[in-house]
C-alpha cells in the first residue's frame, strides 16, 4: 500500500527545504516568537498585528498540506518559508533595539527547549531501533562523526540520521528518520540568521538597497551551480542566500523603508523579479516539475517578490475583520504554538499511516470494493487525521514553548480566557 505524503530533508539544490516551517516561541515583554515570530504591534496603537498573525498561520497550514499531498504548485501559490523568514526578520529588527548579545541569547533560550523535546523523542526512537552513530558508515565510524548528534541539541549544522531504519513492514516506513529530521534545516537557517542579524541590520541601515539585494546576487552564484560548495556547508550557504532577501525585507518592513517606496514602483519591481523567477524555473525544472524548492534562484526571486507585495499592502489589523474573525482562535493558537506545529508535523504525517492501516482489519473492510475505496481515500484520510494529531502534540509538548519564554504554561493558548487570553499577549 502506497501513501501520498511527501516529506523532505535538507535544502540544497534538488532537495525540499520546507520539511518545514516554520515556525512561534513567545518572548518576554512583547510575547515575541522565535521560529515564527509573534505579531508586532499594530501601527494604529497597542495590541497585535493580526494581519501578520494570519500570514503566519497560512504559512504553517500550507507547509503541512504541502508535505501531505506533495503538490508542487503550492510552492508557487504561497512561498511559506519566505514569508516566515520575512516575519522573523521584522521581529528581529525590532528586538535589536536592545543589546544584541542579550537578544541572541534570548532567541536561543526560546528556540532550544522545544527542539530538545522533539530531539529526545526522535533520538530515543532511533537508538531503540538499533542505530549506532559510531557504526554508521555515513558518519565515518568515528567519535568526530558521532559528535554531529549534538546538532540535535544546538542546530549549528545538519543533524545526522540513518537513511533507512527499521523495515517497511514496521509501524513506520524505513525512511522515517530521514523524514522526521527534515524540519530541522529551518532551525539551522534561523539560528544563523539570528547570529548574523546585528551585522545585517547595521549594514541595512547604512546601505539598505545593497544589503537587500545582496542575497539574490549570492543565490545567483551559489544556487545556480556557477560556484559549488560541497556538503552541508553548501546547503547552509544556499539556504542563507535563498531566504536572506526575505529576512532583510523584514528589516525593511520594520524600519519603514518599504513604505517610502511608491506602491506602484514596489509592486512593479516585485512583479519583474517574480517574472524572472518563473522564467528561470521554466528552464531549470527539477524532478517534481514546478516545485520551486528544487530551484534555488527561482525560489529566492519568487519569494522575494511575493513578500514585497504582502508587506507593501500590509494593513494594521488589531482584530481580524469580517468573515476572517471566525478564525481568530485558531490563528491565535497556531501563532502561540508555531514551533510545536512545525517541528512535529512531519513525524505526525507518518504516524497517520499505521493508524489508517488498522481500518483494513475491520470486518466490513474485507470486500475488494471496500479495500479499493480505502486505497484511493487514504491520503484524504491522512488529511483528516493529521489535525487532531497536531492538536495532541500541542497539548503534549506545546507548553514547553511557554516554559522557554518564562511564562505560565498553557495547554491551549487560543486567546480564550483560561487558555491564554489576548490581554496576556497570547
Amino acid at each position: 500500500m502506497t501513501h501520498g505524503y511527501t516529506t523532505g530533508t535538507n535544502t540544497g539544490p534538488g532537495s525540499d527545504p520546507e520539511s518545514t516551517p516554520a515556525y512561534g516561541i513567545p518572548q518576554q515583554r512583547q510575547q515575541e516568537t522565535e521560529l515564527a515570530p509573534a505579531p508586532t504591534k499594530a501601527k494604529g496603537g497597542g495590541g497585535r498585528d493580526r494581519y501578520l498573525d494570519l500570514l503566519r498561520s497560512i504559512a504553517l497550514v500550507r507547509v503541512v498540506i504541502y508535505h501531505l499531498f506533495g503538490w508542487a504548485w503550492l510552492s508557487v501559490l504561497f512561498p511559506s518559508m519566505g514569508v516566515m523568514f520575512a516575519l522573523a526578520g521584522s521581529l528581529m529588527a525590532r528586538s535589536l533595539n536592545r543589546p544584541s548579545l542579550g537578544v541572541i541569547k534570548g532567541r536561543l533560550r526560546r528556540l532550544l527547549p522545544p527542539l530538545w523535546a522533539f530531539s529526545a523523542v526522535v533520538l530515543v526512537m532511533m537508538f531503540g531501533m538499533g542505530w549506532n552513530p559510531l557504526k554508521d558508515p555515513d558518519m565515518g565510524g568515528t567519535w568526530w562523526g558521532a559528535a554531529k548528534v549534538l546538532d540535535y541539541i544546538v542546530p549549528v549544522g545538519a543533524p545526522p540520521y540513518p537513511e533507512h531504519l527499521g523495515s517497511e513492514s514496521g509501524l513506520l516506513e524505513s525512511s522515517w528518520a530521514d523524514q522526521a529530521a527534515g524540519p530541522l534545516w529551518y532551525l539551522r537557517a534561523y539560528l544563523w540568521f539570528v547570529i548574523a542579524s546585528p551585522l545585517l541590520l547595521w549594514a541595512f541601515r547604512r546601505i539598505p538597497w545593497a544589503t537587500l539585494l545582496a542575497p539574490l546576487a549570492l543565490t545567483a552564484v551559489v544556487g545556480t551551480g556557477l560556484i559549488t560548495i560541497p556538503g552541508e556547508t553548501g546547503n547552509a550557504v544556499s539556504d542563507f542566500a535563498v531566504y536572506g532577501g526575505c529576512w532583510v525585507l523584514g528589516f525593511a518592513h520594520h524600519e519603514g523603508v518599504l513604505k517610502q517606496v511608491p506602491r506602484y514602483l514596489a509592486v512593479s519591481g516585485a512583479t519583474l523579479i517574480m517574472g524572472f523567477g518563473l522564467w528561470w524555473a521554466s528552464g531549470h525544472l527539477g524532478p517534481d516539475g514546478w516545485d520551486l524548492n528544487d530551484i534555488p534562484l527561482a525560489q529566492a526571486t519568487w519569494s522575494f517578490g511575493i513578500v514585497v507585495i504582502l508587506l507593501q499592502y500590509a494593513p494594521s489589523w488589531q482584530t481580524l475583520p469580517g468573515r476572517l474573525a471566525r478564525w481568530d482562535k485558531l490563528v491565535t493558537l497556531s501563532n502561540n504554538r508555531a514551533v510545536t506545529i512545525y517541528l512535529w508535523h512531519n513525524l505526525l504525517i507518518m504516524a497517520t499511516v499505521p493508524i489508517i492501516d488498522q481500518l483494513y482489519n475491520l470486518p466490513f473492510m474485507e470486500s475488494d470494493a471496500a479495500t479499493s475505496f480505502l486505497d484511493k481515500a487514504d491520503t484524504f484520510l491522512m488529511f483528516l487525521l493529521i489535525w487532531p494529531l497536531i492538536a495532541l502534540a500541542i497539548l503534549a509538548f506545546g507548553w514547553i514553548e511557554d516554559i522557554a519564554a518564562k511564562r505560565r504554561p498553557r495547554l491551549w493558548p487560543n486567546g480564550v480566557s483560561g487558555g491564554g487570553s489576548r490581554r496576556r499577549g497570547a
